[in-house]
């Protein structure tokens, strides 16, 4: 078992909860996304409790990360969907911390399960539906007719444009979800490898050698990763969230 690259994934009961035939038990998935939680407050809270003036290493990497986000959010739907600053940066904290945490020997990785993605996908997608709804009302639904196109097009423009909006949450989702569980599969492959190796003595330990290498690549390759992950998830985030600021293309 300690060789199966599945394993990992495994969602374990660590407090059963079963409330009228409804399993609401508190999982080791639970665990870490409070942990999740928890790890990316505390730390925007020691880097900013100081605010000094000439920032230490905690606080500039916290204002880089404000910054960043600010900067993604104000290019990608102007200085009106600045409104859902908190929601882009505190979505782009949890996948990030997330996606780092995951990377420890015997931590769960919360992003490699597609109900998570889905649940963070469709919370931007159901901001962008009742926001826009809220501000724009009706013709909020003009996102789904692009300008210029001709009249006689128009009910087939409407119907791909609704596909493309109802795919987003799909793709979202499994975009994140895909890229962390086949990284860390693979890592868990090449790492049995060198444990199944090791153990057949001087040869296998010759022959461990490509297998460790590869380890210690695809480990710096994840770290990579999940940088990555977090930059697209949020870089779309702010690009469906103009959708609910802007009604039209």
């Amino acid at each position: 078992m300690a060789n199966d690259p599945l394993h990992q994934f495994v969602i374990s009961r660590l407090v059963p909860i079963e409330i009228g035939g409804i399993d609401l038990s508190f999982t080791n998935s639970s665990l870490f996304m409070a942990v999740t939680v928890v790890a990316a407050s505390g730390f925007l809270w020691f880097a900013t409790s100081g605010r000094g003036q000439i920032p230490g290493r905690a606080q500039s990497v916290a204002e880089l990360a404000y910054e960043f986000i600010a900067n993604m959010l104000r290019d990608s739907a102007g200085s009106k969907g600045m409104v859902f600053f908190p929601l882009v940066f505190s979505l782009f904290m949890f996948v990030l911390v997330a996606n780092l945490l995951g990377m420890f020997p015997y931590f769960f990785t919360v992003t490699s399960h597609l109900i998570v993605t889905f649940g963070l996908a469709m919370l931007v997608i159901g901001t962008v539906v009742v926001y826009g709804i809220s501000k724009h009302g009706l013709s909020w639904f003009k996102v789904f007719v692009p300008s210029g196109v001709p009249a006689a097009v128009v009910p087939f423009v409407v119907v791909i444009e609704v596909i493309s909006f109802l795919s987003r949450p799909i793709s979202l989702s499994i975009r994140l979800f895909a890229n962390l569980l086949s990284g860390h599969i693979a890592l868990k492959v090449f790492a049995g490898f060198v444990v199944s190796l090791g153990s057949l003595g001087a040869v296998g330990v010759a022959g461990a050698i490509l297998p460790l290498l590869m380890t210690m690549g695809l480990t710096a390759f994840e770290f990579l990763v999940a940088f990555l992950q977090a930059y697209v998830f949020a870089v779309l985030t702010c690009m469906y969230l103009n959708d609910a600021v802007h009604t039209h293309h």
